[in-house]
């Protein structure tokens, strides 16, 4: 019969050999040399993806949002596993930290979380845009969206369109129908949720408005 002395002497090297092939796994997932080829996004998986995080983040659901980031960033932005889950705490936490706040200081307790996200997307991507304006220029367009009330008619489109502009280095002026549309269905959502709750039918017209904008993009930054 064997001792309990000698059942632990065999399993202790087993566990070791697992925690220090975890640790090795997660290593190289988070450190190795990765690309991500920007310009090759799925326009309609990226519109899918991007209305149903819509969708979680006004529904205050942060797990499913963590979830559907992570699985744009494994699909679109070619994160493995593990950095993917990093990489999408930051742009979570980041969202759920604007949506708490009053002001423009409380807006920007996000920035950290929003620079620390975009220098993760640039270590990876082929296009060489500024991580720190990127995140800027997010934040910017989320005032912007909240405090749409108060701004110039078409403040929102080209606030979008400088983000899709840093991120693609093209003219900005190429990238202004991608913006326009996809501020377009944010206006449908702000608009049904101001006068009650956005329908199933309205959600479906805002992913619609998304898969033109996404094709629009995809279009502009190929040509």
């Amino acid at each position: 019969m064997t001792s309990p002395k000698r059942k632990r002497s065999r399993i202790i090297p087993i566990l070791l050999v697992v925690v220090i092939s975890a640790a090795a796994y997660i290593a190289f997932d988070l450190l190795a040399p990765r690309e991500s080829k920007m310009r090759d996004f799925n326009a309609d998986e990226v519109a899918r993806l991007e209305t149903a995080m819509w969708r979680s983040y006004y529904d205050r659901q942060q797990v499913k949002l963590f979830n559907q980031m992570t699985e744009l960033l494994r699909s679109q932005y070619n994160l493995p596993l593990v950095r993917s889950n990093v990489v999408a705490y930051e742009a979570a936490r980041a969202a759920f930290v604007f949506k708490d706040g009053h002001n423009r200081a409380d807006y920007e307790k996000a920035l950290p979380y929003l620079i620390s996200f975009y220098t993760s997307i640039r270590k990876v991507s082929d296009i060489p845009f500024d991580a720190n304006r990127a995140a800027h220029l997010e934040l910017e367009w989320w005032i912007i969206h909240r405090q749409r009330h108060t701004q110039e008619p078409g403040a929102l489109d080209r606030a979008l369109a400088e983000l899709a502009a840093e991120l693609y280095r093209v003219p900005l002026e190429r990238v202004m129908d991608h913006a326009r549309l996809r501020a377009e269905a944010m206006t449908i959502r702000d608009n049904r949720a101001e006068s009650g709750v956005a329908t199933e039918q309205d959600w479906a017209k805002i992913e619609t408005l998304l898969h033109e904008s996404w094709r629009s993009l995809k279009e502009a930054v190929q040509s």
